[in-house]
C-alpha cells in the first residue's frame, strides 16, 4: 500500500509463482483493487482494519487470485471462509465476551447520574467508579461504598479500570484563574494523569468524555491516548439531538430523525435526517433547504429553556454507552475529530452525527448546508482552532 494514510492506499495484488489474478469486479487485470472503501478514502476516520474487513466481504463472493491446477488443488472459497472468520481490531485483540465492563472516571453529580444511568440503560458485569482526587467535581464514591450497590466497584486507582469496554471521563478540575485559557488548562493537566494510563490499560475501548468544555477536551483525550479518532468521542451535542427529535416527532409531527451539530455552544445548528425513523437505510443528512429550516428553527425554539442537567446528561451518557456495548450502529450526534468533513480543513473536534457500533463511531457524509449554518460553524472551527492552539497538550 503506497501513499497511506493521508491519501486513499494504491493496492495491488501480487501472486505468489502458483497463483494467478482472477480479474473480477474488485480487481483488473494488472491487480488493481477496485473498492468503495479505497476511492471513499477519508483520513483518519478510514482505517487499514475497515479496508481489510471490506477487503475480506467482497473477496468471499469474488475470489480475486486462484491456483494454476495441481493434483493437490483446493477451493480458494474454503482460505476465504477461514479468514472471514477470523476477528480483527485495531488493538490486535478481540473484546472478551463474557465480561463486559464500564468504567466512569470522576465523581460529583454527573459521575453519579452516568453510573446510575447507565446500570439501568445498559448490561453490564461489572462498573467501575472512580472519583480522582485531582477532580474538583468529586464525591459520591463514599455513598456507593456503603449501600454497595450490584456490580459497582469503587476505586481510586485508575488500574481498576483495566479491561473497560467504555470509559466514560466526567472529571473537571475548575480553579479561580480569571484566563478561561487557565482554567480549561487545569483540565489539561489532570488529563495528563488520567487519559495515557487509561488507554493503555483499555486500548480497545471507545473513550466517552463529557468534561467541560467537552469539544475541545475530546480533541485533548484524542491528542494525550494515541488511540484512534474513531475510540475518542465526546457526549457533545447528543442530549439536544435526543431532544430536537423528540420535539419534531411528538410536538410537530415531523417523523425523520434530527440532530444538532456543531460546537457545544450557542453557535450550534440543526439538520434533519433525508429518511424517517422507520427506514432501514443508513441515515443521511439532508442538505440545507428553505422547506425544513423553518421547522428546526421552531424546533430550536421550544427547546430554549431546557438545561444542561447532571441526570439529563447522565441519560444521555448511557444512551451512547448501550449503543457502543450493544453495537445498536444508532446514529447519535458525538464530538468527533471533524477534519475532512464538510471541507473542514481544521484540526478540530465538533459534534457530527456519528454511527454507533462496537468499534466506536463513523460519521455520516458531509452535506451543503445553508448560509447561516455553515457561517455558524466555521466561526467555532475558528474559534476552537484558537483555544487548542494556546494549550499545552
Amino acid at each position: 500500500m503506497d501513499s497511506f494514510p493521508f491519501t486513499p492506499p494504491i493496492c495491488l495484488l501480487r501472486p505468489t509463482s502458483n497463483m494467478v489474478i482472477r480479474e473480477g469486479k474488485h480487481v483488473d487485470k494488472e491487480g488493481r483493487l477496485h473498492l468503495p472503501g479505497l476511492h471513499n478514502w477519508d483520513y483518519p476516520k478510514s482505517t487499514v482494519v475497515g479496508l481489510l474487513t471490506e477487503m475480506i466481504s467482497k473477496f468471499e463472493e469474488d475470489p480475486p487470485l486462484s491456483s494454476k491446477m495441481t493434483v493437490d488443488n483446493k477451493d480458494p472459497h474454503e482460505l476465504l471462509a477461514f479468514v472471514s472468520n477470523l476477528q480483527i481490531n485495531d488493538g490486535g485483540r478481540t473484546h472478551d465476551q463474557q465480561n463486559i465492563k464500564v468504567s466512569v472516571i470522576g465523581g460529583g453529580d454527573l459521575g453519579m447520574s452516568s453510573v446510575m444511568s447507565i446500570l439501568s440503560k445498559c448490561k453490564v458485569d461489572k462498573l467501575v467508579f472512580i472519583d480522582i482526587a485531582e477532580s474538583s467535581t468529586k464525591g459520591g464514591s463514599t455513598d456507593l461504598e456503603m449501600f454497595s450497590l450490584p456490580k459497582v466497584e469503587v476505586s481510586k486507582d485508575l488500574s481498576a479500570s483495566a479491561g473497560s469496554r467504555v470509559v466514560v471521563v466526567t472529571a473537571n478540575s475548575w480553579s479561580s484563574e480569571q484566563s478561561y485559557v487557565s482554567v480549561v488548562q487545569n483540565n489539561v493537566d489532570m488529563y495528563r494523569g488520567i487519559i495515557p494510563t487509561v488507554a493503555q490499560l483499555s486500548p480497545n475501548a471507545v473513550m466517552l468524555i463529557a468534561s467541560q468544555p467537552v469539544d475541545i477536551m475530546s480533541h485533548v483525550a484524542w491528542r494525550q491516548s494515541c488511540l484512534p479518532p474513531t475510540h475518542v468521542i465526546g457526549a457533545g451535542c447528543n442530549l439536544d439531538s435526543e431532544r430536537l427529535s423528540h420535539i419534531l416527532d411528538i410536538n410537530l409531527n415531523a417523523h425523520k430523525p434530527a440532530w444538532v451539530i456543531g460546537e457545544l455552544s450557542d453557535n450550534k445548528v440543526a439538520v434533519m435526517s433525508k429518511t424517517g425513523h422507520s427506514s432501514n437505510v443508513q441515515p443521511e443528512i439532508a442538505a440545507g433547504s428553505s422547506s425544513t429550516k423553518p421547522l428546526l428553527d421552531r424546533a430550536f425554539e421550544m427547546m430554549k429553556n431546557r438545561g444542561q442537567r447532571s441526570w439529563s446528561v447522565g441519560l444521555s451518557i448511557a444512551d451512547i454507552t448501550n449503543s457502543i456495548l450493544t453495537n445498536k450502529m444508532k446514529t447519535h450526534s458525538v464530538s468527533t475529530l471533524a477534519q475532512g468533513w464538510g471541507g473542514i480543513g481544521a484540526e478540530v473536534f465538533l459534534s457530527l452525527p456519528c454511527i454507533m457500533g462496537t468499534n466506536g463511531s463513523m460519521r455520516l457524509a458531509g452535506v451543503s448546508l445553508g448560509q447561516e449554518e455553515d457561517s455558524k460553524l466555521r466561526e467555532s472551527v475558528t474559534s476552537l482552532s484558537n483555544l487548542i492552539s494556546q494549550l499545552r497538550i
